[in-house]
């Protein structure tokens, strides 16, 4: 889904930086149908560079996700922090098939941005989610618990003796 608020029309702007400043919530991911964090509170700035060949775009968003630990379900704050740069070209065809490269026909005006910062902040979420609590210790969860009670005890069998069974296998390895 495009959305509009996220259109930036470079067309009218002068040659040099501009600044687009965006504040990402919740409905923003609702939209993409990504529904993996229970809230969201990310600040984005955007600064175009506009020349006369082409456009640079740099994000960079700063702020907490809140998501749920893989290993205890608790929710938690994740800190974000993730940046992007974008080089946009003019040519005869639109063409995103590389990363940091985007080629926009001649006779657009504008360039929609949404997709590059829903996926600028979901690859700054870490892949795995870990509790900050569980680190320290000072989480207390039930689940938590639970892997505790079931966590293998260490037992060492200090058996001098051996099996008569292997010892009659290792004389083996000797009578060559």
């Amino acid at each position: 889904m495009k959305q509009k608020e996220f259109n930036i029309p470079f067309s009218g702007l002068k040659q040099g930086k501009h600044d687009f400043n965006y504040k990402i919530d919740n409905t923003f991911f609702e939209s993409f149908g990504y529904d993996e964090f229970n809230e969201v509170d990310v600040d984005l700035s955007v600064v175009l560079s506009k020349t006369s060949t082409m456009l640079e775009l740099d994000f960079e968003a700063i702020g907490n996700v809140n998501i749920d630990c893989d290993i205890t379900s608790e929710p938690y704050d994740q800190p974000i922090d993730g940046d992007l740069h974008l080089v946009v070209k003019f040519g005869d065809a639109y063409n995103d098939d590389d990363d940091e490269i985007l080629i926009l026909p001649h006779g657009e005006h504008q360039i929609n941005v949404a997709q590059y910062i829903y996926e600028m902040i979901i690859l700054a979420v870490p892949q795995k989610r870990v509790h900050p609590g569980i680190a320290d210790g000072t989480l207390k969860s039930e689940a938590l618990d639970r892997l505790q009670e079931l966590q293998p005890k260490d037992k060492k069998n200090n058996n001098d003796e051996s099996d008569p069974r292997w010892d009659e296998l290792k004389k083996l390895l000797t009578d060559k």
